[in-house]
């Protein structure tokens, strides 16, 4: 009468920032009863660790993230059953077995709640104010999803428990997915934001200096064979603006190459050590 339930794990090796290499380091020599302190370069600018992992996971805000993922059950093919997708709030709402004792309590305290209480209607989730049956599910989560972290190699292990083999894989590479993409976003959110910004400058320059090219041009064309002194005062005032842009120019767009590197230095890279399968017992 006891459902079956599968686990699967995924195991990852996160690249770490020179700070979180010296907390890391730090935490190893904790283990061992020394305190290196400021040596090992303390907190740093890094504010997000891998031992902090586990905490991020089991957040309200990352658990309801889970919630829009489509998640298949597959039909019997004997049966000629067809494969059904839902989000895996829907899953969890409306799938899950229970041993039938459970299913009967279950079943009659809420038909004793329904004659004194109306039922919540469903809203539009908001993590902020989740309702009952949102709550609960995410408490659910807790057991469902587990990130643990090695603080001395700080080796990300997440195991994920469903009864559904597909939906437990599926749900291990998406918490995966999830962890890493909000790791990377993190880590270059500054960047992102002086990247943002230099693109801007150099929009501004590079508008700057098209429009000087095309005036020096203009009149360039216009008085060819200028002889009045004033004519040549002004071309010579139209090039030394139209110099004075492209080293603006120029300028701007190194720092906009710059930019985009930083960019690609502070996104971290993470190695799949163990990639999430399908569990067949």
């Amino acid at each position: 009468s006891i459902p079956n339930y599968y686990q699967c794990k995924v195991i990852l090796s996160p690249e770490l920032s020179s700070s979180a290499q010296s907390n890391s380091l730090s935490s190893l020599a904790s283990s061992f009863g020394i305190d290196i302190g400021k040596a090992g370069g303390g907190m740093g600018t890094e504010a997000l660790f891998p031992s902090l992992y586990p905490d991020l996971v089991n957040s309200t805000d990352f658990k309801v993230s889970l919630f829009p993922v489509p998640v298949t059950i597959e039909g019997d093919k004997d049966e000629g059953e067809p494969d059904r997708t839902m989000s895996y709030y829907d899953y969890l709402k409306d799938e899950q077995k229970e041993p039938w004792w459970t299913a009967a309590v279950s079943g009659i305290v809420k038909w004793v709640i329904s004659l004194f209480v109306d039922e919540e209607p469903e809203k539009k989730l908001n993590p902020f104010r989740l309702t009952k049956l949102q709550a609960d599910i995410v408490e659910a989560l807790d057991k469902k999803i587990v990130c643990d972290v090695d603080k001395k190699t700080m080796v990300i292990t997440i195991d994920v428990t469903d009864q559904d083999p597909v939906i437990c894989a599926t749900m291990a590479d998406s918490v995966k997915t999830r962890l890493q993409d909000f790791i990377t976003d993190y880590r270059t959110k500054k960047a992102k934001v002086d990247l943002a910004y230099n693109q801007k400058l150099f929009r501004e320059a590079k508008e700057r200096y098209e429009k000087a090219r095309r005036l020096y041009a203009e009149y360039a064309d216009a008085n060819e064979d200028m002889i009045l002194r004033t004519a040549r005062q002004k071309l010579q005032d139209l090039e030394n603006d139209l110099q004075l842009q492209y080293n603006a120019y120029t300028t701007v767009a190194s720092h906009l190459t710059a930019a985009e590197a930083k960019v690609q230095q502070e996104t971290p890279a993470f190695t799949t050590l163990q990639s999430a399968t399908v569990p067949v017992e």
